[in-house]
């Protein structure tokens, strides 16, 4: 296999990606994926655990997310048929866990930027 992108492509489900770092980008693509990844490497979270972490985020961008992270196998979906209330916790799969050292080199980067570049503000709820 070619890392240089030039002389292959491949299929994954039927979609065709140009090179492997394309593949990477469809599975973590997007504002919040690795956000939600990032903070579910330490263990299942509820729902309302994540929107804390992410307050910024939209309930309908956070469930779009989560769903997608679920169809591509990265995160499994566990409803516990508790009543009262319902619980629903999110965790990484085997397939997901293989991303944690990825995420962490992200966030350390990103660490690094921002203590470089960045102004730290308030978060408007």
């Amino acid at each position: 296999m070619t890392i240089d992108c030039k002389n292959e492509q491949y299929v994954i489900d039927g979609k065709q990606f140009p090179c492997s770092t394309s593949i990477t980008m469809e599975f973590i693509g997007g504002k919040y994926k690795t956000v939600i990844l990032f903070h579910l490497r330490n263990g299942a979270l509820r729902y309302n655990e994540l929107r804390k972490f992410m307050p910024v985020v939209t309930e309908r961008t956070l469930s779009l997310q989560l769903k997608q992270l679920e169809e591509d196998g990265l995160l499994k979906r566990t409803v516990y048929t508790q009543k009262p209330p319902l619980k629903v916790e999110y965790e990484l799969t085997d397939f997901g866990k293989t991303l944690i050292p990825m995420l962490e080199i992200i966030a350390k980067w990103g660490r690094d930027v921002a203590s470089e570049k960045a102004k730290v503000v308030p978060v408007r709820i």
